[in-house]
């Protein structure tokens, strides 16, 4: 489990099972999933787990270990320890103190490992037992084994510094700190360069950095949301509207005086959508992709490779929106300029660590704004079915007064029509969706200021336009709007608890 479950979900869990039952619990689960290749490469994606840097390599005991970093653990814990650690991010686990009682205990672990494994035996019968099955033996006087109790990243990322040195943690900080603490002691400890500048980009597209062009395609998005809301406001349909229609805005209102309504209410609410997709984008772009980090990109990538495509629900409705079209052909190219290539050298400043109930009220906060983006997920697809289907769910009918037979029979092109605007939301939605959850889930860090504002931006720009164009118009039913009203108090729940900490500042030293 990550850190933004094991911290806020342990305590019920703890109540539940009891302290130690829901410890062992937790690392069964882990070590269950971790034993199988796909389980492990899941875990280690969705935690936003990525490789060590090449400095952080060395060796222990004469093993090699991608990363000089992991766990100490007593032979009780060895079997799950074996299977769990490796897709959490660490390099080796040792097993102490071993005696010739836990010969076989320690041999059960060894089996179909995927991490190295050194032993600290007490007595040479032991270690003679079990050369054959583990990679290689400790003692308790090597000065660059370094076992740490406390869970400070900082002082654990300072061990790594010194050449050679391997960190090892008791099982009490993972305990304490959560199954992240590897992770986060990886990217402390990984060197890094200033961020590009604005003056670096240049004026040759060709040489533009992928974040460049991904802030581009944010900067495209938030414009097209601002153009849309402002066709909404203005004529709300454009002549090619008017011409697939075979009528006039006038004339729509006079057929149904809540028709020209409805179809604001859903264009107005997709503007927004669009505008939060380009917060996020922009946000993305220079906060994440900008300063090397490789998740950003992911989450780039991911958001769009689901946004895109909705391009092609004319397929299911029958209507092609020339805009909507056009818009799509212009940004698409800056799209694949921006995921073209993955950042290579890391421009990340982490900020130092901070009192720790901040970090677990953060921890908090993050877990509501993964289930805000999961609820926006579902509300999506659900949107993007019903918008293919039956367009219209009850609520909507009661506003209009009338049914969806007797719109198709007023013109056969109106409920395709209307079908084009509410799957694109739909898509719009579980776009913005996917780019807040992996967001929240890989961007949570002290001192980030940009996540915790991009997040702000981008619930601003979906959720306020949402309710104040269903007030203007007055489809206010309670149900309809109950999914909004609840994301609206997770989402400001969950940003409010994590605010302190995200927007973080570094101390700064005294002057001279």
């Amino acid at each position: 489990m990550p850190d933004w479950t094991y911290h806020p979900l342990r305590g019920a869990a703890a109540a539940v099972l009891g302290r130690r039952r829901s410890q062992r619990t937790a690392l069964r689960l882990l070590a269950s999933i971790g034993s199988r290749p796909a389980g492990a490469r899941l875990i280690a994606r969705g935690f936003g787990h990525r490789h060590p840097p090449e400095r952080l390599a060395g060796e222990i005991a004469g093993v090699p270990v991608t990363v000089r970093l992991g766990i100490s653990v007593p032979p009780s814990l060895a079997r799950e320890t074996v299977r769990a650690m490796p897709p959490l991010g660490a390099g080796v686990v040792e097993v102490a103190p071993v005696s010739a009682a836990d010969v076989e205990t320690v041999r059960e672990a060894a089996a179909d490992r995927s991490i190295p494994l050194v032993v600290r035996a007490c007595d040479p019968e032991a270690e003679a037992a079990l050369k054959p099955y583990v990679d290689g033996f400790t003692s308790g006087d090597d000065p660059h084994v370094v076992h740490v109790s406390d869970p400070s990243v900082t002082a654990a990322a300072a061990a790594l510094e010194e050449p050679g040195a391997v960190v090892l943690a008791r099982p009490g900080v993972l305990i304490e700190a959560g199954p992240g603490w590897f992770a986060r002691v990886t990217e402390a400890a990984t060197p890094t360069a200033p961020a590009p500048r604005l003056r670096d980009v240049g004026r040759d597209p060709r040489r533009w950095p992928a974040w460049w062009w991904a802030l581009l395609v944010g900067l495209g998005m938030t414009g097209a949301g601002l153009g849309a809301a402002a066709i909404t406001l203005g004529p709300v349909l454009l002549w090619y509207d008017r011409d697939y229609l075979g009528m006039t805005v006038h004339q729509l209102h006079a057929a149904n005086h809540h028709l020209v309504h409805f179809l604001q209410h859903d264009r107005i609410t997709m503007a927004g959508t669009m505008a939060s997709i380009g917060a996020l984008y922009t946000g993305l772009a220079v906060g994440g992709i900008r300063r090397g980090w490789p998740w950003a990109r992911e989450v780039y990538l991911l958001s769009g490779a689901i946004g895109f495509p909705t391009l092609f629900y004319f397929l299911a409705t029958g209507f092609v929106e020339p805009l909507h079209t056009a818009t799509t052909l212009v940004l698409f190219p800056m799209f694949v300029a921006a995921v073209r290539r993955t950042p290579h050298t890391p421009r990340w400043h982490l900020t130092p660590e901070g009192p720790e109930p901040e970090r677990r009220r953060a921890l908090t906060g993050q877990l509501l704004l993964i289930v805000t983006g999961a609820g926006l997920f579902v509300g999506g697809a659900v949107i993007s079915v019903v918008g293919l289907t039956g367009v219209f769910v009850p609520t909507d009918l009661t506003f209009l007064g009338t049914s969806a037979e007797a719109l198709e029979t007023l013109n056969p092109r109106l409920v395709p029509f209307v079908a084009h605007d509410r799957a694109g939301l739909g898509g719009a939605l579980m776009s913005a969706a996917v780019a807040i959850i992996l967001l929240s889930a890989w961007g949570w860090r002290r001192g980030e200021a940009w996540v915790f504002w991009t997040l702000t931006a981008a619930a601003s720009a979906g959720y306020l336009p949402a309710v104040v164009v269903h007030t203007t118009i007055h489809y206010t039913d309670f149900i309809h709007l109950a999914p909004v009203y609840f994301g609206i108090a997770i989402t400001g729940t969950g940003l409010l608890l994590a605010r302190p900490y995200l927007c973080a500042k570094a101390p700064t030293g005294p002057k001279n």
